[in-house]
């Protein structure tokens, strides 16, 4: 199995390449404009993998939640790979692509959330899945961290830099988390392991990949940013 794995979605911009259960990642966290290095660095694991677009099996965007300019040079990135050499992608979330990191069993469960800005996280809830790595315990969401309701009685890991921006969901019943846990980000190399689970049930055509915004609106009026 070959899967190329791309996300930009987020402060790290990041592509992976699976080959037969190895993983050639690249990774930088360095500026706004990080997704737009993202063709070149799929272009550095192709090359350091001797591994062509055509020899592919697929492709695995991350199609967000995250920044929108971000979120969409990386699905139409994914989309023009895809177009040239015929292949086949798999749409795979953030939150998703975090809570992998954590879930490593069928009893695990994780709480995933990220800074969405003006006062909000994305979060969702899941579980391990034998068949698609991870599945959702509950829907995907934007809103406020005191709007953020978690199942009675449940034990999550908490993974994502919502936990830095917004401590006081580390205090919600249930909820594991470490520092190394709330400074973690979406990553290609989870996106490549779940793309590669989902790719015979879950493949689409590249003009059917869509991203994940969970929201429209991006920015704060001038009265509402007073207001703050």
């Amino acid at each position: 199995m070959r899967v190329l794995a791309l996300d930009g979605a987020t402060e790290a911009c990041s592509v992976a390449l699976l080959v037969n259960g190895a993983v050639i990642a690249r990774t930088i966290e360095s500026g706004k404009s990080n997704a737009l290095k993202i063709l070149s660095m799929a272009e550095e694991v192709l090359a350091e993998a001797q591994v062509s677009l055509s020899m592919l099996d697929g492709i695995a965007a991350g199609v967000g939640p995250g920044a929108f300019t971000g979120v969409r040079i990386g699905v139409a990135v994914a989309q023009g790979l895809a177009f040239g050499a015929g292949l086949t992608v798999v749409p795979v979330t953030t939150l998703e692509a975090l809570a992998m990191q954590v879930l490593e069993g069928p009893d695990a469960r994780a709480f995933a959330c990220l800074d969405a800005r003006m006062g909000e996280v994305y979060w969702g809830c899941f579980a391990w899945d034998e068949t698609r790595g991870v599945r959702d315990s509950s829907t995907s969401r934007v809103g406020a961290p005191a709007s953020v309701c978690l199942e009675s009685g449940t034990r999550y890991f908490g993974i994502g830099r919502g936990f830095a921006a917004y401590p006081v969901l580390a205090a919600l019943p249930g909820v594991e988390i470490d520092a190394k846990r709330s400074a973690a980000l979406p990553n290609a190399r989870e996106i490549a392991r779940l793309g590669a689970l989902r790719l015979a049930g879950e493949g689409l055509d590249p003009s059917d990949l869509k991203p994940v915004y969970l929201r429209d609106k991006v920015a704060l009026t001038e009265a509402e940013r007073a207001a703050q």
